[in-house]
């Protein structure tokens, strides 16, 4: 069982990526606005991050670029999990070291398997 942080200002959102992920046995953790993940993250260590842009506050983006500069938290896959799907937008997510750009809205199946792959890839950097 992998722990999944969720960080989307969206409730519908977070609610039916919570219940789909923990069908598929994972442990979900959510979070409403970049600040509250970030605070989440000193707290948690989870093994997978799923992120939107679209955040009050700070935007996904810069979220995900304070996650990647921090020794401790550099090493958790963060998906981008937006509805932002244009050219510049998937660019920005490769410039902040994101490791997938996933759109919404999105097929079960897409995320599930991005998810596994994100674990997988992790294990083998752990191991």
């Amino acid at each position: 069982m992998a722990k999944i942080l969720v960080i989307d200002d969206e409730p519908e959102i977070r609610r039916i990526t919570r219940k789909l992920l923990e069908s598929a046995g994972h442990k979900v953790l959510e979070a409403e606005d970049g600040e509250a993940g970030l605070e989440m993250l000193e707290k948690e260590k989870p093994d997978v991050i799923l992120l939107d842009i679209m955040l009050p506050g700070i935007d996904g983006w810069e979220v995900c670029n304070r996650i990647k500069a921090n020794n401790n938290l550099r090493d958790i896959p963060i998906a981008m999990f937006t509805v932002k799907d244009g050219d510049e937008d998937v660019l920005k997510s490769i410039q902040c070291n994101a490791d997938l750009h996933i759109t919404k809205p999105f097929e079960n199946y897409i995320l599930l398997d991005a998810v596994n792959a994100l674990l997988e890839n992790r294990a083998h950097l752990i191991n």
